[in-house]
């Protein structure tokens, strides 16, 4: 065993279960991919003040959870903690909006770090793939959005998840809100920490989940009767389009989530067999974000997904997905001529595109045979000084069992045809 393990709260991605990490990525991405969506790459850590300024600096997130790091040169930097903010930071750097088509449409996949106490479907560092539309106001967008999510999950065989929809108002009519909501709270038994919060964004403090704070925000007023006929009129198109798509979502009038940069839409993905942590995914609406960073006016909507928490909810449900095997032909060589021989019929079946793998190490047939079957391989080439002194190799369908000769310069075409 080796000294060093994996940093408490992390994890590392092993065969065979990293495969399901891949084909939950690729599910999540596929719908968006289809919809006009590029994808985009952002660096690891990003400036400390980009979190800040964007997330909120009084959200757990930027308070307790981010990992900091000062560099030689004395930049204060952070680990990327979520991915909206890097995405909109690239783009304004790139001048993506000013190409003359907006919205820019983009997704991304990656790790995330959050300094958070571990458990499962809670880590330290954990993976997401993410979808970001930039520079346009429409409700259409938004529920664009919700439905490639849902549409993902369902391509997967996920069935038992939920989704919560809510709307946070705009700068027009949450300020009125905010300050009816900070009057009711002042007069609650609250800690010190959750009083500051009042001051500074008092949404945070109906998204505690902790029982006493619940309890006494059971008579807390409700945004939605502060929003304005423009956010009602926008929240009523959502739904509607949702409704009109199949899509089946819950008002959910407590729904905040956990960063500051959200306006209007906002919706969340749970999933009940995932006990506590039980949100596998969720966004909203960011319109002032963009200048919170320093950026135009430049009203977005997006969403973010956790692998992890995808691949628990598909365990939850008892889902098996249907990943194909990594190899298709095994090549197995009795003697240094055959090694040669079958070592350049695998690299010509690569070439062809056709997943071929060899049984390295000069093993024996009995050996290699059960190498064979553990790689998942349809079929297996087998040679010995014999079979290439009469041109050929032996083809073994790993399903059937049947076994023929097959010459020796035919068999890339020959299994160029079996595998369709």
């Amino acid at each position: 065993m080796s000294t060093f393990q994996a940093p408490k709260g992390t994890y590392d991605l092993t065969p065979p279960d990293s495969a399901k990490f891949l084909a939950v990525r690729e599910a999540i991405s596929a719908p968006l991919r289809d919809s006009g969506y590029g994808y985009i790459e952002t660096p690891g850590f990003e400036d400390v003040e980009l979190f800040a300024r964007g997330v909120g600096e009084s959200t757990d997130i930027v308070t307790k959870e981010m990992y900091t790091l000062t560099t030689k040169g004395g930049a204060e930097l952070a680990l990327r903690p979520e991915g909206t903010a890097s995405v909109l930071r690239a783009a304004l750097e790139a001048n993506l909006h000013k190409a003359g088509n907006l919205p820019v449409k983009l997704w991304y996949s990656g790790s995330y770090y959050r300094y958070e106490r571990p458990q499962k479907g809670r880590y330290r560092h954990f993976s997401q793939v993410g979808a970001e539309a930039i520079g346009t106001e429409d409700p259409v967008l938004d529920a664009e959005l919700i439905i490639l999510a849902d549409q993902a999950y369902r391509s997967l065989g996920l069935r038992r998840f939920r989704i919560l929809l809510n709307s946070l108002g705009d700068k027009e009519c949450r300020p009125v809100y905010r300050e009816a909501l900070q009057t009711f709270l002042r007069d609650l038994d609250l800690d010190e920490e959750t009083r500051r919060r009042i001051e500074i964004n008092p949404l945070r403090v109906l998204d505690d989940k902790r029982p006493d704070i619940q309890k006494q925000l059971t008579d807390a007023p409700k945004l939605r009767d502060y929003l304005c006929d423009a956010c009602k009129a926008y929240h009523e198109e959502v739904r509607a389009l949702l409704t009109a798509a199949g899509v089946e979502y819950e008002d959910d009038e407590k729904l905040v989530r956990g960063l500051d940069y959200y306006t209007r839409t906002t919706f969340e993905f749970v999933h009940d067999g995932l006990g506590s942590q039980s949100a596998v995914g969720g966004g909203g609406r960011y319109d002032g974000l963009s200048e919170m960073i320093g950026g135009p006016a430049l009203p977005s909507v997006g969403w973010a997904l956790g692998v992890d928490r995808t691949v628990l909810a598909l365990e939850a449900e008892g889902v098996e997905l249907d990943i194909p095997a990594t190899t298709s032909v095994y090549a197995v060589p009795l003697g240094e001529e055959a090694r040669r021989a079958l070592f350049a019929v695998v690299t010509e079946l690569r070439r062809a595109g056709i997943a071929a793998d060899f049984a390295f190490g000069g093993r024996g047939l009995k050996g290699a045979m059960k190498s064979a079957n553990r790689s998942g391989a349809r079929f297996t080439l087998v040679a010995g000084e014999r079979d290439l002194a009469e041109g050929v190799v032996q083809l073994k369908d790993m399903e059937s069992g049947e076994q023929s000769a097959v010459p020796l310069a035919e068999v890339v075409a020959e299994l160029t045809t079996r595998l369709g």
